[in-house]
């Protein structure tokens, strides 16, 4: 039986799936009725984001398992890579 991020990565192409990966920050912020959650992981120089109605404990030092896609945000006239977290939990 397939797991839920295998279905997802099969349905969608462009998603992909990391198992494992550790926590380095955990920063949560505000944005309008959102909280915006920003992580950097181990081995990775680009941030992950997802977004989230309710504050989360903080992620920092935990190994994770997300399924994500690239995209870019323009950010002060630099456009920067950024990963978005469609599926995320604790392994």
């Amino acid at each position: 039986m397939k797991t839920a991020a295998e279905k997802l990565t099969e349905k969608h192409q462009k998603l992909v799936h990391t198992e494992a990966i550790k926590v380095l920050s955990h920063v949560q912020r505000e944005q309008d009725e959102w909280l915006i959650n920003t992580l950097m992981l181990e081995g990775v120089d680009v941030p992950f984001k997802y977004k989230r109605k309710q504050q989360y404990k903080s992620l920092t030092g935990q190994r994770i398992n997300i399924t994500y896609y690239p995209a870019t945000e323009t950010v002060a006239g630099f456009e920067i890579e950024v990963m978005n977290i469609v599926r995320i939990r604790t392994s």
